[in-house]
């Protein structure tokens, strides 16, 4: 029996990623409710999903290869520690939002698994723009960029809960459904955590100031989410969530290679 953090760390890795990693008695009992319940945590699994990638782009500069293709190959190995779990949510959301005309169909399209031509150009502007703002930022340190990485995996994966905790559910079914109203209270922690998780660039030689410039620009985007969910939708679902993740990493990248 793992105490109540550690358990908690291990339920938001298993949301989020597709790492081998056993079920907890607490997950197994909380049920369809252990992220909701785990939320205080999701900062700590963000940050060491996105330590992974940022080994990553460690090892390919100790290798040699320039900052051009290390970050591909991070932002690779990024989208294969989560499945592409949000680079999907992503996908439908811009799929349902640019092809259906009413509400109904824009969640029908958002729920099919194929991916259209937004979709398609959605998650090619994501991948291009995160492995060319990585890349920006490995010219000015190789440890300078994986801790942005590391740091923006764990506010993108955090805010991409705002949804959960600002919308109502768009549908009865589904992830958004499933994972319930999260606890305002726990909510704010999580957001905290994350906030402190921001500064870790600020140990490679980033401001301070660059780097709560990063949080508020992220959070920001986040919400543009939400409200453009709400007008849409009506709410969120599980592709919001994963929509509103994507566009706060690639914000907070972004953000960080325009002070690099």
């Amino acid at each position: 029996m793992l105490p109540t953090p550690f358990a908690d760390i291990l339920i938001a890795l298993r949301f989020f990623s597709c790492l081998p990693l056993p079920a907890t008695r607490r997950e197994i009992a909380l049920g369809s409710q252990g992220l909701a319940q785990a939320v205080m945590m999701v900062p700590v699994a963000g940050a060491v999903i996105g330590l992974i990638p940022a080994l990553v782009l460690a090892a390919a500069g100790a290798i040699g290869l320039p900052s051009s293709i290390a970050a591909p190959l991070a932002v690779a190995a990024l989208v294969m520690v989560t499945g592409a779990l949000h680079e999907d949510g992503l996908a439908d959301c811009a799929d349902g939002f640019g092809g259906g005309r009413t509400r109904e169909r824009k969640l029908e399209i958002m729920r099919d698994s194929r991916i259209g031509t937004y979709g398609g150009c959605a998650i090619g502007l994501s991948l291009y723009l995160r492995a060319a703002s990585l890349a920006v930022i490995a010219e000015h340190g190789v440890l300078l960029a994986a801790a942005a990485l590391v740091a923006s995996a764990a506010v993108s994966r955090t805010l991409c809960l705002l949804p959960l905790a600002l919308l109502p559910a768009a549908r009865t079914d589904g992830a958004g459904a499933a994972a319930g109203g999260l606890e305002r209270g726990r909510y704010a922690v999580a957001i905290g955590i994350s906030g402190v998780a921001a500064l870790a660039p600020c140990l490679a030689g980033a401001s301070v100031a660059r780097a709560v410039f990063v949080l508020i620009a992220a959070a920001l985007a986040a919400l543009a989410v939400c409200a453009v969910a709400r007008q849409q939708v009506g709410g969120q679902t599980g592709d919001v969530a994963g929509a509103a993740q994507q566009m706060a990493e690639v914000v907070s990248l972004v953000s960080f290679a325009s002070g690099a």
